[in-house]
């Protein structure tokens, strides 16, 4: 069963957190090239919950029109 368009925007929340929290551990242990890579990956889910989260307000004002 494929996950709502609410808890895939939430997974990405999560994922983007996580990534941010071990970015911030790499950094703090000097390894700088894996806490950006880490970054990186963190901006990436960010960006797709976002776009998910964009398609949520699509859907709903779709809704109210109906």
């Amino acid at each position: 069963m494929p996950l709502s368009t609410h808890a895939r925007a939430a997974e990405f929340h999560k994922l983007a957190a996580h990534a941010h929290f071990a970015a911030a551990a790499a950094h703090d242990k000097g390894d700088h090239l894996t806490a950006h890579e880490l970054s990186t990956k963190a901006h990436e889910y960010s960006s797709k919950a976002f776009e998910h989260s964009h398609e949520l307000t699509k859907e709903e004002l779709a809704a109210k029109k109906d």
